[in-house]
């Protein structure tokens, strides 16, 4: 990987939301072919070490931790009522915050260097964010390879809401608010060349949907 990508993927802060389910899905198929001599391998199965450590878990953690609703790890980012309808554009300009130096120790990109991610790497699908009270909006607008962002709010529960879509729902976190600049939600992000759209949708939920 060069410097240009490692550094992208360390700023952009969305890694983590961007993998693609079709090069997964692509990954996972890929054909492989044996060429030369084979060894067997050593080491312990990293997937039968994890299997035994969850066996050795009690069954029902919540004695020991607390219903997941309370662990500080699921909380999510809080956002206002979006109160009018807009679209408006982003660059998320990153700027170094430490030297990127090469394998031979001289400095790649300078402590300072800014620069915006989306020159390097792309975001394939959208971002839908919104409160727990306007999941039913976002997964009728949603298209399945989108990511479905909660806020903090009531009845903000990933877990439950995923079980009950039957699809991937996500807690939207301090830093993705931060990078992509989102002030309100639903708030819908996509990318448009060198730029994030931002769609923020005012629902009035006295009525129906726009």
């Amino acid at each position: 990987m060069t410097p240009d990508i490692r550094i992208t993927l360390l700023a952009f802060g969305l890694v983590g939301l961007t993998a693609s389910p079709a090069l997964i899905a692509t990954a996972a198929s890929a054909r492989t072919a044996t060429i030369g001599r084979t060894w067997p391998i050593a080491e312990t199965d990293a997937l039968a070490e994890i299997d035994a450590a969850a066996q050795r878990q009690p069954v029902d953690i919540t004695r020991r931790f607390g219903p997941h609703q309370r662990w500080t790890a699921l909380a999510a980012a809080s956002l206002a009522p979006a109160t009018r309808s807009r679209v408006r554009n982003v660059v998320p300009f990153h700027t170094l915050d430490f030297d990127i130096r090469g394998n031979d120790g001289r400095i790649l990109y300078p402590k300072g260097f800014t620069f915006n991610p989306l020159s390097y790497v792309s975001l394939p699908q959208r971002l839908v964010i919104v409160a727990p009270r306007d999941l039913d909006w976002a997964l009728s607008q949603a298209m399945p390879s989108d990511f479905i962002l909660l806020t903090a709010g009531k009845g903000t529960d990933a877990i439950a809401a995923s079980e009950k879509a039957e699809r991937p729902i996500f807690l939207l976190e301090e830093r993705i608010k931060e990078r992509l600049g989102l002030s309100v939600a639903p708030a819908i992000v996509r990318q448009v060349g060198q730029r994030l759209e931002i769609t923020e949708v005012s629902i009035n939920h006295g009525g129906s949907h726009p």
